[in-house]
């Protein structure tokens, strides 16, 4: 029995170790690489599909972000919030903390959405993106397609930006800068999602439909 545990040991042995291949470890699937890592020529590379640079900057550890740098701080009520014009990269699957936003008249989102100049129902599937994902609007009406930790996805249609460089005016219902890596959604994006939007905050991942 106990030759027999070993032989079965023997066999299962590579293929675990080359489940955890990083930059330029060896691989047979896609499965064999971490992260967004692929399978080019029995090596796992970054994805020139999705423009990682894992691999070309070294195999850094680093996440996306820290390529985002802040551009200054803004004092709110007598706290200091970072300020971005960018954002981290975006990908097949770009991971952003989901928030709630009301995008009604009088509600939490402040002014109206800055892609339409125009108040929105909560029960549309409608989300703001943080400034540098908004891309001074290049984005405005497109679909982007949102995955939930629990497996539920939804699309929905970005009308506003989550301004991460101003804040703390009537214009942002006093609220302070978005972070870098906000996807604010309505009510029905996170219905649709199965989430309880009461917890505040939950991660996600996007991706342009």
């Amino acid at each position: 029995m106990a030759n027999l545990v070993f032989f079965i040991s023997l066999i299962l042995l590579p293929h675990i170790s080359l489940a955890i291949s990083s930059c330029n470890g060896p691989c047979q699937t896609l499965d064999d690489c971490e992260g967004q890592l692929i399978c080019i020529n029995g090596v796992c590379n970054d994805d020139p599909n999705i423009g990682t640079n894992q691999c070309s900057d070294g195999g850094s550890s680093s996440s996306p972000s820290s390529d985002c740098q802040s551009i200054g701080s803004l004092n709110c009520n007598g706290e200091s919030f970072p300020q971005y014009q960018c954002s981290p990269p975006v990908t097949s699957s770009t991971q952003a903390t989901l928030t709630n936003n009301d995008f009604s008249e009088g509600g939490d989102g402040g002014a109206p959405s800055k892609c339409d100049e125009s108040f929105h129902d909560n029960s549309e599937l409608i989300v703001a993106l943080s400034t540098g994902w908004y891309n001074g609007g290049s984005r405005c009406g497109k679909m982007i397609r949102i995955t939930a930790t629990n497996g539920n996805s939804v699309l929905a249609k970005v009308v506003d930006e989550c301004d991460s460089v101003n804040g703390c005016d009537a214009e942002h219902a006093n609220q302070p800068p978005c972070r870098n890596n906000i996807v604010d959604g309505s009510d029905a994006v996170w219905s649709t999602l199965g989430l309880n939007k009461d917890v505040g905050e939950e991660t996600v991942t996007w991706s342009d439909a």
